[in-house]
């Protein structure tokens, strides 16, 4: 099993400075990388998570930089309050990072609706509703990055929810970017392969599907948080002035190959758990 290699890229002081932030998903993985990383460059964040305990050390991590709400992207109120907690709490919202999400595996013939429904509620609806309410009080140079995946543009056994919600936030992104656009808001998403974070710790616990995972991607390995965050500052950033509207594949190149057959891999982990009859 292949570790990353260290973090690209150096921070760069200054490029949020007097921005001010909002992030779903924000108190681990990918999203509290992204924290990390806008307030190392000057600025100021507002924490979205379901999580109160893991909001509560980002809290402490961060210090006066940042300010934490719970908040449950299926419930319209908490997204829109989160918002609203940035022109509170610092005065205004320069960028939003939708990063909140969940996965499932099922085989479509044994997946529940409402499993189904889950994840497309917190994948796409989360999305939809974090767009909503941002774009409702960003200013000309304001920039909403959404976390969708590998799995937007390439489909996988027992991912047909995920597939479905993520190829939604691909779509979402683009119509979101017409409609903006003319307000100077400028939308764009990234496409992550297998990062290790919370969400992922599942196919961590089964060595033969990492390996899986490493053999098809040409980089040959997965990859930290840190690694999707530095791309997620800089389409939130000004250097990515003239970019909207666009999916950006961070993946080590995985979408030139196959996707692993994650369902085959969960069921002989769960046999093996179980051993024989």
């Amino acid at each position: 099993m292949s570790t990353p290699s260290a973090p690209a890229g150096s921070v760069t002081p200054g490029r949020f400075g007097g921005k001010v932030a909002i992030i779903t998903g924000g108190a681990a993985g990918i999203g509290l990388a992204s924290a990390r990383r806008i307030v190392a460059e000057g600025g100021r964040v507002v924490i979205g998570d379901v999580d109160g305990a893991a909001l509560e050390v980002a809290a402490t991590e961060l210090g006066a930089a940042a300010a934490v709400r719970r908040c449950d992207v299926t419930v319209e109120d908490d997204v829109e309050g989160l918002a609203e907690a940035a022109i509170e709490e610092f005065g205004r919202l320069d960028v939003a990072v939708a990063n909140a999400g969940i996965g499932s595996a099922a085989a479509i013939t044994e997946t529940d609706l409402a499993q189904w429904n889950q994840v497309l509620q917190v994948n796409l609806t989360g999305t939809f509703l974090t767009i909503k309410h941002a774009g409702r009080r960003m200013g000309s140079g304001g920039s909403i990055v959404a976390t969708a995946s590998l799995n937007a543009v390439q489909p996988g056994t027992g991912v047909a929810a995920y597939c479905a919600a993520k190829a939604g936030v691909a779509m979402l992104i683009q119509v979101a970017a017409m409609e903006l656009g003319s307000a100077g808001i400028r939308v764009n998403a990234v496409a992550p392969g297998l990062i290790r974070t919370a969400l992922t710790e599942g196919m961590f616990s089964m060595p033969a599907v990492v390996a899986d995972f490493e053999e098809n991607a040409p980089l040959g390995r997965y990859a930290a948080p840190e690694e999707v965050a530095a791309f997620i500052t800089f389409l939130a950033s000004d250097d990515a002035s003239y970019v909207s509207g666009s999916l950006h594949l961070v993946d080590g190149g995985a979408h030139t190959k196959r996707y692993p057959d994650v369902l085959t891999h969960v069921n002989d982990f769960l046999a093996e758990l179980s051993g024989p009859e």
